[in-house]
């Protein structure tokens, strides 16, 4: 069976690079995944989403926490061109439960708090990640 070349970099980094048989992401116009023999596409990816990459062959799945940025696809190659990114397996969960709890605090005290509200969706987004039920 075919294969896709992936790729997943941030500004800061190359988060992840090699051989998958799906990639699942969320973009602006909703959830897509791309298998071998995809047409070209590109995407914007939404703020706060989740990023599945099935791996196949045994292994696990990747998941990553992306933060805005792009989706490109063509010829079985797939590059994500996030704003800012983190792979499940590095969030700090403590850390994000504490941030989505001041977000959520801050949304509370001022209901047009935007930052917050972005805050809120990248630490929802990290728990997602992670692995972490996310209420």
């Amino acid at each position: 069976m075919a294969k896709l070349r992936v790729g997943v970099v941030s500004p800061e980094r190359e988060i992840w690079s090699g051989e998958a048989d799906m990639v699942i992401a969320k973009t602006i116009d909703g959830e897509i995944g791309i298998m071998p023999k995809h047409a070209p596409v590109l995407g914007v990816l939404v703020e706060g989403g989740v990023l599945t990459v099935k791996r196949g062959g045994g292994e696990s799945d990747l998941v990553a926490a992306v933060h805005g940025g792009f989706l490109s696809v063509a010829d079985n190659e797939v590059s994500i061109l996030a704003e800012m990114a983190e792979l499940g397996s590095e969030v700090d969960v403590a850390a994000a439960k504490d941030a989505l709890q001041r977000a959520q605090a801050s949304i509370e005290a001022n209901q047009e708090d935007a930052d917050a509200a972005v805050e809120a969706k990248r630490a929802r987004a990290r728990l997602r990640a992670a692995g972490e039920e996310v209420g």
